[in-house]
Parts: C-alpha cells; structure tokens; sequence
C-alpha cells in the first residue's frame, strides 16, 4: 500500500470521525456536516500540515463559540447553540484554501514542499496562501468571539467611537490581542506539523520559523480588514423591540453604521481572500 493510499485512508477516517461529532454538538448544521467532511478529507489527503491548520481552527473556534453563550445570546443576533455553521459558512472559511490546498497537490504530485522560492515560486505562494487563509478565519472568529465576551465596551474602528457589543467593524483590545494569537498558533501549527511530516534541507529547514511571525501578523491583519469591511460594506442597527444589534432595516432599527451591501459570509470571503494574497506575496519575497 503507498504512502497516499495510506493518507487518503486516514483523511477519510478523521473527516467523517469529527464530520458527526460535529453534527451531533451541533457545530455544524447537516449540510454544514457535509461539506466540512469533503473539506476536510480533501485538506489532509494533500498533507498533514493542511489537514492540522483546517482542524485547529475548527476545534478552537467552535470551543470559543460555545464559551459565555448565555452572554452571546443577548448580544448577537444570528446567535445559535453551539454555532451551526451551515454550508455557505463552512465554505465562506474553507473555500479558498480548499481551492488552493487542491493546486498544491496537483503541482506537487500530492507530495509535501517546504517553502522555498528556489525550489518552487508558485507552490511557495500557493502554500503562503493556505497559511494567510486560516491565520485570517482563526484571527478573525477569536477576535469576534472574546470581543463578545469582554467587559469593555467596542469601539468602531472608522471613528474610534464607543458602540454597542455585536456592532459590525467593532474592535477591542482583548479582541485585537485574540486575533494576533490565533494567528500565532496557526503558525505554531504549521510549522510544528512540518517538522513531523515534511523533509527539508537544512538551510531550508531553520527558515520555516519564519511562518509563526507571518501568521501572527496575517491574523491581526485579517481581523482588521473584516472590521473594516464590517464597518462600512456592512449594515448595523439598534433594534429598540428587540434591544439587540441587527444587521436588516425596519422601522425599528436606529442606523448605527455601514450600509446593506455585503453580509456577514461575504465580508469573511473578502477579508480571507485579500489577507490570502498578501500572505502569499509575503511568502515569495521571504522564502
């Protein structure tokens, strides 16, 4: 049996492991279920290093969404138990990377690369991606969720005003701090499970370090865009019936900021794909 027979067996065994694990926490809905098993097997059948990035974000991020749900419930409007991330949202986070994650492997003969320009310039910028990209979804989910979760009221980040918990493009310091750190330990990931798995010459070895500051940044940066875009490209109001943050018109809602241009799946897509292209660049110019 060869060695990608051996991890298409295995990518196929954990993905439909955590696929109904998730399901019945209900972290993710049942086409969310399904479509985060193809992602998932796809992710570790090209290596063990995408595979790990894909489920650190998952785990860790569905671990903070079910933290203070009681708090969260009062605050956000699209609140649901344990997340149930549907379909569209299990893309929205994964899709590029998948896309990405697919080139690699059709590049590389399904055979794990280091980063390295000399080497390969597109496989090095199409890997730097793949890192960018979870560095961004986790950034950002960590930053959105302790941000919920603290006691300091948000500020927006267009006009530095104070506003209410759940306000699109609102930031905090315990936010913004989350954000870095979910991107450092996407780094740590990548290159902890590249030590395990992947051979590198030794000059080329030491300088996979490197991703851990890339990623730390490229989480922090991801945050920032989606707040940006959250501020402006997208809608918040105060709804005086249902004393919440909602994201929709009505003759309710008092105009806190942005306007109904993108929703919540959109500005995530952007905010992922812009951070996945600078990371990529950065990728290239450093490996």
């Amino acid at each position: 049996m060869s060695f990608m027979s051996i991890r298409t067996g295995v990518a196929l065994l954990i993905s439909v492991a955590i696929a109904k694990s998730a399901f019945r926490r209900k972290s993710l809905s049942k086409s969310g279920a399904l479509v985060g098993f193809l992602v998932m097997a796809i992710h570790l059948s090209a290596g063990y290093r995408f595979g790990a990035l894909i489920l650190v974000f998952f785990f860790t991020s569905s671990l903070l969404t079910k933290l203070g749900e009681e708090k969260k419930r009062s605050v956000d409007e699209s609140f649901k138990e344990g997340g149930q991330r549907n379909w569209v949202q299990v893309l929205a986070n994964s899709g590029i990377a998948t896309i990405l994650v697919m080139l690699i492997a059709a590049k590389t003969g399904w055979e794990d690369k280091c980063l390295d320009r000399n080497d390969s310039i597109p496989i090095t910028g199409l890997i730097g991606g793949v890192i960018g990209h979870y560095a961004c979804c986790n950034g950002d989910t960590w930053s959105s969720e302790i941000g919920l979760l603290s006691n300091a009221q948000p500020i927006l980040i267009t006009t530095f005003k104070k506003v209410r918990k759940g306000t699109n493009g609102a930031v905090s310091i315990e936010g913004l701090v989350a954000a870095a750190i979910a991107g450092l330990v996407i780094g740590l990931t990548f290159v902890m499970i590249g030590l395990l798995t992947v051979a590198c010459p030794v000059d080329v070895a030491w300088r996979q370090f490197l991703v851990v500051p890339i990623a730390t940044v490229a989480g922090l940066f991801g945050s920032l865009i989606d707040s940006l875009l959250g501020a402006t490209l997208q809608f918040s109001g105060y709804c005086t019936l249902r004393k919440k943050v909602v994201g929709r018109r009505t003759p309710t809602v008092i105009h806190i900021s942005g306007v109904e241009l993108l929703d919540n799946n959109a500005v995530n897509a952007v905010s992922v794909l812009v951070t996945t292209l600078l990371t990529s660049l950065a990728c290239i110019y450093i490996f």
